[in-house]
């Protein structure tokens, strides 16, 4: 019960990487939010953990500020933010990427985490204590060509969290990032363009483990880095990714 007594928000929890950390972290004692823009999806996966659904478009301030009001009001109090949604465009020559995919995938991927600091990290500052993760990439480490716009997005979301974490040390927040290889998520046919056998196996070549990143790996690296135990790492982007970054 690692995270017992504690509160989260996980953005994107209603499926893939996001699911599997609500899991973990209902499993070892916190009370979860589970935030996504799709709310059936966050409602399935809060019934199952006991946690609280709510429907958010991370892009929107609007939105944001919205998800930031009810978790307040739920819980009191907020120990941990997630930020795990995320989008990608389909690969392409980096010029042939459309600029209403480029505006989502920045939207998404790097506005989301500046408009959640922006709520939150008041509150977190107010307590001189708290958590934030932000579930980056291997791509921000080890671009893939045609995904050159996601990689930079990724990479972005990898310098956040290090002048995030210098910044709001002295106010005892801790900021880290996890770097997960492609998984077994909703994302991962827009990450390989089509999925068939033998793109799966050029993707798995890549990975020395000889596997996807799951919804289980990512929880468990989170709920440690998220945890008490972790108390003296800030501003680590930790890679979940079976040797793929070596």
């Amino acid at each position: 019960m690692r995270l017992e007594g504690k509160t989260a928000i996980v953005t994107g929890g209603g499926s893939g990487f996001g699911a599997g950390i609500v899991r973990k972290f209902a499993a070892e004692g916190a009370r979860v939010m589970v935030a996504d823009i799709n709310m059936d999806a966050a409602r399935e996966i809060a019934v199952q953990v006991g946690g609280v659904a709510c429907q958010v478009d991370v892009s929107d301030g609007q939105s944001v500020d919205g998800m930031a009001r009810e978790a307040l009001e739920v819980f009191g109090a907020l120990d941990i933010l997630v930020n795990n949604a995320g989008v990608t465009h389909l690969p392409a020559p980096l010029e042939e990427v459309s600029e209403e995919d480029f505006d989502r995938v920045l939207a998404v991927n790097v506005k989301s985490v500046y408009l959640t600091a922006r709520v939150l990290v008041p509150h977190f500052k107010g307590r001189e204590a708290g958590v934030i993760l932000n579930i980056a990439s291997t791509a921000g480490v080890s671009p893939r060509p045609r995904l050159n716009w996601y990689n930079a997005s990724k990479g972005w979301m990898i310098t956040a969290t290090r002048t995030m974490a210098v910044e709001l040390a002295p106010h005892g927040v801790r900021v880290n990032a996890l770097n997960p290889v492609a998984g077994e998520t909703p994302l991962l046919k827009s990450f390989m363009g089509e999925d068939t056998p033998e793109m799966r196996a050029k993707f798995l070549s890549t990975i020395p483990l000889g596997r996807f990143s799951t919804p289980e790996d990512m929880g468990n690296a989170a709920c440690f880095l998220c945890s008490d135990e972790a108390s003296m790492i800030t501003g680590v982007a930790l890679e979940v990714d079976g040797g793929r970054c070596i």
